[in-house]
């Protein structure tokens, strides 16, 4: 019995030994480290390619094909609100692309980290097999990677892949209050007066920067949208994506084998929200035919600053959109010099639609972009903040466009002039632009 016990402690003692080895060994070895990293963080950690240095062909594009053309890169950005990782923008293939993996550029040394990228197809596809995707890898330690190329294997040869600056890097104080993102313009888009109306609009009620996500239009907008440019109001992103994929003017899958809705007007939104990050303390999110009108404030900021306060916490703030029709004016504001731009003139049309029982009305928002993960066009599907929908006695979408209750008598509508509080400057202003740039 005696001899028998002996046994028995020396087998837990041995246990104990070799499993006190592991342990140190563990903390020694960093790919037992990197194992351990792998269960905290469903990426994978991979070494890195042997001799391989950073090298590769910048990325010249805002799309960029990958050689499986299944896979588009619009941007990465630097993310570190949870963990150290970097989060690319792009779109995919919902079913075809399975495995990614970034290439990461260290500093300073130069070298290639390779890491296994966990791809998260925004659940907004609508039905098209193509979706705006984050593809997001966690970063090495002790690396503050520039660039990263991706690629759809750990191996293969740097030189052959496109590499992308990382953005957000480095920490930025807010350049401006409000940034407005708008996508996408295309169809050779020409209602000229109302752009500049609203993009006159914006600038009263307190926005910057207008970034507009652009694929066509007629040659009298790109004037226009030449002395915005100038001026500093607006930022164009160029946006071919018809050059790759096969794109639907309308929002929902008809299987008519098109492979992304609404020239990828989600991917641009993303992609928007984490361009504007760290520059903007407030992002917009509508089309140049809405304007977020404020009922209770003379302004945005005044409006904004009123409704943080009244929900601490809250870091999307949804506005109700409401239909001005445009085929239904009034003789007000009939100015002759405008006639001759082509487009709708705002200020003629004061009369809205009701709201419809039982018919969703869809809102815009304002939101704090560093609380934001991931966009859709009505609502945030993905935040650290909260969500408030905007009372309409505080504001509301102005939203100048063809009825969708086409049929309703024209005493059935809401005569509603809360633009006209603003016809003054805005008249003004909207002159000195068609005068510099259109008549």
């Amino acid at each position: 019995m005696i001899h028998c016990g002996k046994k028995h402690i020396c087998a837990v003692v041995a246990c104990i030994l070799i499993s006190a080895s592991i342990l140190i060994c563990s903390w020694k070895d960093p790919q037992l480290q990197n194992n351990i990293t792998r269960k905290i963080f469903p990426q994978e950690t991979i070494a890195s390619p042997a001799g391989q240095l950073c090298r590769g062909k910048p990325a010249q594009n805002v799309i960029t094909p990958l050689k499986d053309n299944r896979t588009f890169i619009i941007s990465p950005y630097f993310d570190d609100r949870e963990s150290k990782v970097t989060r690319v923008i792009g779109i995919v293939h919902h079913e075809d692309v399975k495995q990614l993996y970034c290439w990461f550029c260290c500093q300073p040394n130069g070298k290639i980290y390779v890491s296994k990228a966990n791809i998260d197809v925004h659940s907004d596809r609508f039905g098209f097999p193509y979706g705006a995707a984050d593809i997001v890898c966690l970063e090495p330690e002790n690396c503050d990677p520039t660039h990263v190329a991706i690629h759809q294997s750990p191996h293969g040869n740097i030189d052959q892949l496109p590499r992308f600056e990382i953005k957000n890097r480095k920490a930025e104080t807010f350049s401006v209050d409000f940034t407005i993102c708008i996508s996408a313009m295309f169809g050779n888009y020409n209602n000229v007066l109302q752009f500049i109306q609203s993009m006159e609009m914006y600038k009263i009620l307190g926005v910057q920067k207008v970034v507009i996500y652009k694929n066509n239009c007629s040659h009298l907008m790109e004037k226009v949208l030449k002395f915005y440019m100038e001026e500093g109001t607006v930022e164009i992103i160029p946006w071919p994506i018809n050059s790759h994929l096969k794109v639907s003017s309308k929002w929902q899958f008809m299987q008519d084998g098109t492979h992304i809705g609404y020239y990828g007007q989600i991917t641009a939104l993303n992609d928007c929200i984490y361009r504007n990050m760290q520059r903007s303390k407030f992002v917009v999110l509508n089309d140049a035919d809405e304007i977020i009108l404020p009922l209770k404030h003379p302004d945005w900021k005044t409006m904004m600053s009123s409704l943080q306060e009244q929900n601490p916490g809250a870091g999307i703030f949804l506005f109700e959109n409401h239909i001005f029709p445009e085929d239904v004016s009034t003789h007000m504001f009939n100015i002759s010099s405008w006639n001759t731009v082509p487009g709708v003139n705002i200020l003629q049309h004061v009369h809205r639609e009701p709201d419809r029982k039982d018919v969703f009305n869809p809102r815009k928002m304002i939101i704090d972009p560093r609380k934001v993960i991931q966009t859709s066009v009505h609502s945030v599907l993905r935040a650290y903040g909260n969500s408030v929908n905007v009372p309409m006695d505080v504001a509301l979408i102005y939203h100048c466009r063809v009825p969708l209750q086409g049929n309703l008598p024209r005493e059935s509508l809401i005569r509603d002039t809360t633009l006209w509080r603003y016809n003054s400057s805005l008249i003004m202003n909207v002159n000195k632009v068609l005068y510099q740039t259109v008549l």
